[in-house]
């Protein structure tokens, strides 16, 4: 079985793990990854939900920007954030499959500078020297006093000032989607703010709001500090201005991704998810 060996030395601005990540390094638990924390010189192994995600046929790369994997199997492309991870932990961690990739089953992938984007090389139908690039979009960033909610976008490099959660909990996850951020409290209770990842304005006034009808969920709390993530989007470096599939995800570094069509969630800090497409 083949194996992938990704290097996490640098990740999220001045952060870095200093880690390297080992996939398919063992045919008994072939979805686990293996990390080598190089300055503790020691080894462990995260666990992983592989949903959809076959660890047998797929080719990875690590956005060293963000830290998360990006994966082609089968035609999907599925993501899976590492956070900031030097040794493995005992939550699994979530294979989630963001959008059909467009390309034929029979396409062997060739990735390269994942740096916020992803290029395609030699994709069918693609003219040589040319690629299919994987973009990042936007990503949403909610300190952990709620006092603001920013959308970066990382194409233009601009920031959208939005009003905070009405909630203030640094406990609190976040998700996002193409048409919304949404909260989960510690407590339990879910509330809204409407955004649309292809408009170039804010809406007028817009606030968050409680989603009442619904049974009180439990949220555990977690423990991560920090940066934030992007999704995807088809235009060069940074995101997609015009996003179609999106769907947002946790990130547990404290940041929530905007990405394609899936989920996310992030304690404390960020959310993420905001529009993914090729171009």
């Amino acid at each position: 079985m083949e194996r992938t060996i990704m290097l996490a030395l640098k990740t999220l601005g001045p952060l870095f793990t200093n880690a390297i990540y080992v996939l398919n390094a063992d045919a008994s638990s072939p979805s686990s990854i293996h990390i080598y924390d190089a300055t503790a010189k020691s080894w462990s192994t995260q666990a992983v939900n592989t949903g959809s995600f076959d660890p047998a046929s797929f080719t990875a790369i690590l956005d060293h920007d963000t830290n998360v994997f990006y994966a082609l199997s089968k035609g999907e492309i599925f993501n899976l954030d590492m956070q900031l991870l030097k040794a493995g932990n005992s939550t699994p961690l979530p294979w989630n499959d963001v959008q059909s990739s467009g390309f034929s089953t029979d396409y062997q992938p060739v990735m390269a500078l994942a740096q916020n984007h992803i290029h395609f090389l030699d994709v069918p139908g693609v003219d040589a020297g040319s690629a299919k690039i994987f973009v990042q979009q936007e990503f949403a960033f909610i300190p952990d006093d709620g006092s603001a909610t920013y959308v970066i976008n990382v194409e233009t490099n601009t920031t959208k000032t939005l009003p905070g959660p009405s909630i203030k909990d640094s406990l609190a996850k976040y998700f996002a989607s193409s048409d919304s951020l949404v909260q989960l409290s510690a407590s339990g209770s879910v509330s809204f703010l409407p955004y649309s990842a292809n408009s170039t304005s804010v809406s007028p006034s817009p606030s968050w709001s409680a989603v009442s009808k619904l049974p009180v969920a439990s949220s555990s709390s977690s423990t991560s500090s920090g940066a934030s993530s992007a999704s995807g989007s088809n235009t060069a470096k940074g995101a997609t201005a015009t996003g179609t599939t999106s769907s947002g995800s946790s990130q547990g570094n404290g940041a929530l991704l905007m990405s394609a069509p899936t989920r996310w969630a992030v304690s404390g800090l960020v959310a993420f998810a905001f529009a993914a497409l090729f171009y």
